[in-house]
């Protein structure tokens, strides 16, 4: 994959600690933003993909006849269970 240069602005005292977690490590800084920015964009994904995946099976499911409940219903039904 052919790399872009980023130029972002930190503070630094967070740039000289950054510095010390890569040092430890054994990689540099842009190392590390790059990791933790692929990271951030593949859990976002894995979300993003998930959320779907709920909004089509909830579709299907009334699709198919399944139950819907409004609030009252679940309210009704907690009272039946625990019996208040």
């Amino acid at each position: 994959m052919a790399k872009t240069n980023l130029t972002i602005q930190l503070d630094r005292e967070i740039i000289r600690r950054a510095r010390v977690v890569a040092a430890k490590r054994g990689t540099s800084v842009s190392a590390l933003v790059a990791r933790e920015l692929d990271d951030l964009v593949q859990r976002e994904e894995r979300y993003e993909d998930a959320r779907e995946r709920a909004i089509q099976l909830m579709a299907a499911a009334r699709s198919h006849g399944g139950r819907t409940w409004t609030r009252d219903d679940i309210y009704a039904e907690r009272l039946d269970r625990y019996g208040r």
